[in-house]
């Protein structure tokens, strides 16, 4: 049987915890930041845990991940 495919959205917006969790950068940051409040920026600036229902759809598209 040939080896799945890994999406490449998926390669480049998620990464996989030692845990086997998925980590996400917050998004929205990109440009047009004069518009967005400085609250809204600052809770965007790291990376958050998706949940477990998300998880699953992510893990699909990332077979060896």
């Amino acid at each position: 049987m040939p080896k799945m495919k890994t999406k490449s959205a998926v390669k480049k917006r998620f990464s996989l915890t030692g845990t086997g969790k998925v980590k996400v950068k917050v998004g929205y940051k990109s440009h047009l930041l004069s518009n967005k409040s400085t609250k809204m920026k600052r809770h965007a600036r790291g990376t958050f845990i998706l949940c477990d229902s998300d998880e699953k759809i992510i893990k699909k598209f990332m077979p060896y991940g």
